[in-house]
């Protein structure tokens, strides 16, 4: 149906603006956008939905919430009546992905690699529909494809390019190390666009190169290229790094009720709004209303609760995130003296140890790792137990022990 026929028809030129809205919120990306208008506006007329793929390596046991940033977008597209395929990648996970990198990644042995991706599938399914979900394993059309398959996909795409890519382009003239089967990594992923003949694919801002490999591949095979959009890495409870279990500034799915609304709790006034964007299911013209209530004078405290406990009711029920309110509630009570010292830093972000000792609640950064390594430090109620965490301008309540206490305004 070429763009004409749209234009002339109002319900469906409807529809499509209301998909392309649905597909722009939030994200950083989307190539080419024209590409991307037309497919809708051909799913429409024909009533053939569209395929849409986001892979994920089963790299660690559990799905956190920067992997749902986004497996929202892809829930609120399969809501639009697409087939969304969410793709475990026990194959391409053999290899690394090298995405963002400054070394070789260690690959997973197998045995890790099917632990891993046993939980992958439920968790995802926490965010997807999964009757409406089709769940695919990469190594049903990589493994097959044998050493004479991989020269000729490695026979798709030259060096000169592949070395066009940032990280690869980094770590090349810095000296650092690549070892050859790091470009494969690029190529399988494209592979498997081709071998589920999508749509549009999915990814954070640091996938775009292996997403347009993809539509590369597709064309090399004869198929309509890919569209690819493009989500904003979420920074984690931190403000700093984007959430990942390694660093320890990650917020499970799975954990438990009082956990997630606890640590949504403990990040920074300003993170909040960025998460609003990425996280919550409101339009964006509620959460606008409410940042400016929050400008206007309301406690910036409200907002966060709101925002804690829409996050803890998706992954757990409303019933659960009330409990977890309370609890949070009792134990700042519990806890906090009503007067206690005000506390005005700048050199935000700062990490824990120096702010400890800045503001008068250790004697040494020596000391406050001490006190946190035998988890005396809470920030905003919840124990500290990473000696690395840095805190982004805000305002928090720092507990040392069982009297020291500060309110500290980091900016």
């Amino acid at each position: 149906m070429n763009q004409a026929a749209v234009k002339e028809s109002p319900a469906v030129s409807e529809r499509v603006r209301e998909a392309m809205a649905v597909s722009l919120r939030g994200c950083e990306e989307l190539l080419p956008r024209g590409e991307w208008e037309q497919k809708l506006s051909r799913s429409e007329a024909s009533g053939v939905p569209l395929r849409i793929k986001l892979g994920l390596d089963p790299t660690a046991p559990d799905i956190h919430l920067g992997h749902t940033v986004v497996l929202n977008k892809m829930r609120q597209l399969q809501d639009l009546g697409h087939q969304v395929i969410f793709l475990i990648g026990d194959f391409t996970s053999l290899i690394g992905d090298p995405s963002g990198r400054n070394s070789t990644r260690p690959p997973l042995t197998p045995e890790q690699i099917k632990a891993n991706a046993e939980t992958y599938y439920r968790q995802a399914s926490m965010v997807l529909d999964p009757a409406r979900t089709e769940i695919r394993y990469n190594s049903e059309w990589c493994e097959p494809l044998g050493a004479t398959g991989m020269i000729q996909l490695a026979a798709k795409y030259t060096v000169a390019r592949m070395m066009e890519r940032d990280d690869f382009h980094k770590r090349f003239t810095q000296g650092h190390s690549i070892s050859v089967h790091e470009f494969l990594y690029p190529l399988m992923q494209g592979y498997d666009s081709v071998a589920l003949k999508s749509d549009l694919e999915l990814g954070g801002t640091d996938q775009k190169f292996n997403l347009l490999m993809g539509r590369h591949l597709q064309q090399e095979w004869g198929q309509e290229p890919q569209c690819i959009l493009t989500m904003p890495l979420l920074e984690g409870l931190d403000g700093i790094d984007k959430m990942s279990k390694s660093k320890n500034n990650y917020i499970g799915i799975s954990e438990d009720a009082n956990t997630m609304f606890s640590k949504v709790m403990s990040i920074s006034d300003t993170l909040m709004w960025r998460w609003f964007t990425l996280l919550s299911f409101q339009s964006e013209a509620a959460i606008a209303a409410l940042r400016a209530e929050v400008e206007g004078g309301r406690n910036p405290r409200d907002a966060k609760v709101m925002l804690a406990k829409e996050i803890t009711a998706r992954f757990h029920d409303a019933q659960a995130a009330d409990g977890a309110e309370q609890d949070f509630v009792n134990r700042s009570k519990g806890g906090i003296p009503d007067e206690i010292p005000e506390v005005q830093l700048a050199g935000a972000p700062m990490g824990i140890a120096a702010l400890l000792k800045a503001a008068g609640l250790a004697p040494s950064s020596s000391e406050a790792n001490r006190l946190i390594d035998g988890n005396g430090v809470r920030v905003d109620s919840s124990v500290v137990s990473d000696k690395g965490l840095k805190l982004g301008s805000g305002s928090y309540v720092v507990q040392v022990g069982k009297r020291k206490f500060a309110r500290v305004t980091l900016a």
